[in-house]
């Protein structure tokens, strides 16, 4: 009988006790050979769990190429004279003299810039298993942007001296109801009719400062997750299936006026309020109430082959603006909900 010596051949085989046989090593490499050719690969690839909101909450005005800034007229109205009024008489001399003052506001821009590299070795590896690796990456630095317009809209960029929608300085901030326990203003502890007073009173208060134009009553409302789950979980009341939030949404001010009111939750407002406090924030989600601009959106400027990084590489530019408040009349806060 042939006699085999550990090591001669790559199976590994032995002979021991005039068996042949195969020792650890070679057990383990068979093994993950046959795992491997039973294993059942999942296509899918899973990205990080993540969600941007910015599209759901502002208008984004798009075009205008590479600018240095934004900008928008307004304009106010005035009547000069002592007849105001304009009512004349049988002997009228004097007239108003209708005037308009224009003025422009100016808005910050932003670029923004990535680079995409793509390794080529990584890249003919991936594509060996089907997978592409500068798609894989395109997907990122996609999420990448996209977080970075949210925070945009909605913080701004405190070192650029910008603000978002839940942070304006200029805005009111109004503190909530104190509940019927007399304790706090959180709405955990309140019902369903005094969250509604909340939601009521941050809807009059843009309906009254916008002198009761119904374009400037809000139609938006964004409030923090957690208050956002209350509104879906309680019930009106004991013995009724339909939710506070649905309860909120067929009868606030807005819907008696034709205004179709939107409830979201937005994670920003968690602890934006005056203290720390949880905010909430009423208004018009309308281009001409308030909006920001891609002046220009996401784009591949330029790709190269690195002969000393072995890779290719693509630079991605973008620019945006700052959040735009056209009226600050339909803005509401409520703070402490």
């Amino acid at each position: 009988m042939v006699n085999f010596k550990k090591g001669n051949f790559p199976q590994q085989i032995l002979n021991i006790k005039g068996r042949r046989t195969l020792d650890s090593g070679a057990i383990a490499s068979g093994m993950a050979f046959l795992e491997g050719q039973l294993e059942k690969i999942d296509p899918k690839l899973r990205e990080p769990l993540s969600r941007t909101w910015w599209a759901r909450d502002i208008v984004a005005k798009t075009g205008g190429g590479f600018v240095e800034y934004t900008s928008a007229y307004d304009v106010s109205y005035a009547t000069t004279g002592g007849n105001s009024n304009g009512i004349m008489g049988g002997e009228t001399n004097e007239l108003p003299i209708m005037q308009a003052d224009i003025s422009k506001e100016i808005y910050k821009v932003f670029n923004w810039g990535h680079v995409l590299r793509v390794p080529f070795i990584d890249q003919q590896k991936l594509q060996k298993i089907g997978r592409d690796l500068e798609g894989i990456l395109n997907n990122g630095l996609k999420l990448v942007y996209d977080k970075t317009l949210d925070i945009n809209v909605y913080e701004g960029f405190a070192e650029y001296g910008t603000y978002g929608l839940v942070n304006n300085p200029n805005v009111i901030a109004k503190t909530a109801t104190t509940a019927a326990d007399g304790t706090t203003t959180a709405w955990t502890k309140k019902t369903p009719d005094e969250i509604l007073s909340d939601i009521n009173g941050a809807i009059t208060a843009t309906w009254v400062n916008s002198e009761y134009d119904l374009s400037g009553m809000a139609n938006h409302i964004l409030i923090p997750p957690e208050q956002y789950s209350t509104l879906v979980e309680r019930k009106v009341s004991n013995d009724a299936s339909k939710s506070i939030l649905s309860y909120l949404l067929e009868n606030n001010i807005g819907k008696e006026q034709g205004v179709t009111l939107c409830i979201a939750p937005c994670p920003f407002l968690k602890g934006a309020g005056t203290g720390g406090t949880d905010r909430m924030m009423a208004y018009v989600n309308d281009e001409d109430k308030v909006r920001f601009s891609i002046t220009v959106p996401l784009t591949r400027l330029q790709v190269e082959a690195s002969a000393t990084q072995l890779s290719y590489l693509s630079a991605f530019v973008a620019q945006f603006g700052q959040v735009e408040f056209l009226y600050l009349q339909p803005v509401q806060y409520i703070d402490g909900i």
